[in-house]
């Protein structure tokens, strides 16, 4: 039997967020006669940090308060000697501090294997940390991207090679986001959103889109369900346009999947995603979904048989979108269920860590092809 590679995957944090569920859920997958994981981020305390404990696997603290500060330098040291003392084999940065952190470490520990990843556009990233960013991307063996749009940025503005940049889709647990047992009653049709509630994901979008759909079927609710700095302009938008009790406000949740079957139609209005958790989720459960046509959205949602994509911005371009849906309750059931089909059997947790498997064994071969893959060889998909 072959030796595990040891394997440290790292983030900013472990509580909620779409990054840190990835992470979580590849360390509990990961198969164990090949991989010994362990996990390291700046704060463990998150609802992800007990996840992974419970789990068995190990999870250390890294305390980075600013890289600024002299501290940092300690944690380096710390993070250094932990490499070491564990024999890590493969080091794994999902987020960018963790990247910022952990690459030039890992690198200058002689760390076999260093990878980073971009889960997200750079445009979200302030100038200092991505002039940054483009020296770890010379420093790590290679860089895990969660869809095609990301790889595509990569390439052309960042000018990293196309050998060093490997796709790993999102993959979410289909056994708990799933569509409801019995089909929902069509009388009453509610819109929602699951997101944090940032700027980016241009939630005005929607409301304003709202407004005229609520005049052409007054029954209909909408929903946006989270927590964030936006909420209070959310709340006043609502108040000028008297959606009055036709649209609610309900704070974050850790019940996403239940509140997802009461969703009957999803809408996504980001100006930016990378790889969406919420869509996934959303068409895994069940709702006829609607998104900007930015990022790796279309990687998703096949326009027209998976979901709808409406122009990026477009108020009315989405009214006109949710307004096919409602009045076409046959087309709202295919993409429905269409949707949840392509999540079902493309991007399941099982597929995303099987790529993820395929990536640390494609990167270790190529950096020493003499030496013996861990544990049974890989199946290439």
């Amino acid at each position: 039997m072959l030796s595990r590679r040891r394997v440290l995957l790292m983030s900013y944090c472990l509580d909620y967020g779409g990054t840190e569920r990835q992470l979580a859920e590849l360390a509990k997958q990961l198969d164990p006669s090949r991989f010994e994981p362990c996990v390291g981020s700046f704060h463990t305390g998150g609802v992800r940090g007990q996840e992974l404990r419970a789990a068995g696997i190990p999870v250390v603290r890294f305390p980075v308060r600013s890289f600024r500060s002299p501290t940092t330098l300690g944690e380096a040291w710390k993070l250094r000697r932990y490499l070491k003392e564990r024999r890590i084999e493969i080091l794994h940065a999902f987020d960018v501090p963790a990247t910022l952190f952990g690459v030039p470490v890992a690198r200058a520990s002689g760390v076999p294997v260093v990878l980073a990843s971009q889960r997200a556009f750079r445009g979200l990233v302030g100038s200092p940390y991505r002039r940054l960013l483009r020296l770890t991307d010379r420093m790590a063996h290679g860089i895990v991207v969660n869809s095609r749009a990301v790889a595509r940025v990569l390439l052309a503005e960042e000018g990293v090679p196309a050998d060093r940049i490997h796709l790993c889709y999102n993959g979410i647990r289909t056994d708990l986001f799933r569509p409801p047992a019995r089909p929902r009653p069509q009388d009453a049709v509610t819109l929602g959103v699951i997101c944090v509630l940032r700027p980016e994901k241009q939630l005005q979008t929607l409301l304003q889109a709202f407004a005229p759909v609520r005049q052409a079927f007054p029954h209909t609710r909408l929903r946006i369900i989270g927590s964030g700095p936006v909420l209070p302009d959310l709340q006043n938008l609502a108040r000028q346009l008297e959606l009055g009790s036709s649209c609610s406000f309900e704070p974050a949740t850790d019940q996403v999947a239940e509140r997802l079957r009461e969703i009957d139609i999803f809408v996504l209005p980001s100006h930016t995603e990378s790889f969406s958790n919420s869509l996934m989720e959303a068409m895994a459960c069940g709702c006829a979904a609607v998104a900007g046509n930015v990022g790796g959205n279309p990687e998703l949602i096949q326009d027209g048989r998976t979901g709808l994509l409406f122009q990026n911005g477009d108020s009315a371009d989405l009214t006109a979108k949710l307004l096919l849906l409602l009045a076409q309750p046959q087309l709202r059931r295919q993409c429905a269920e269409a949707g949840a089909r392509r999540i079902r059997e493309s991007f399941s947790i099982q597929a995303s860590t099987a790529r993820m498997e395929e990536i640390y064994h494609q990167v270790w071969q190529a950096r020493f092809p003499s030496l013996p893959a861990a544990g049974r060889p890989m199946k290439v998909m």
